[in-house]
């Protein structure tokens, strides 16, 4: 299963751990993603796997 967002498409980024040394190494930033359900057109419901940052803009599109 991937880390990414099943609406926006948002998925891992690379950055660097930087130690008090400043000594660079690799990682990477994952998405938060939530398992939410959604009713589709035909009044079906699925599941999907969508960023934190997804819904909290899809709750305020929804008021």
């Amino acid at each position: 299963m991937s880390k990414r967002c099943a609406i926006t498409g948002k998925g891992p980024m690379v950055g660097n751990n930087v130690s008090h040394a400043n000594n660079r190494t690799k990682r990477r930033f994952m998405p938060n993603l939530r398992t939410v359900r959604v009713m589709l057109e035909d009044g079906t419901t699925r599941k999907i796997r969508v960023a934190a940052s997804t819904l909290r803009t899809m709750k305020k599109q929804s008021h």
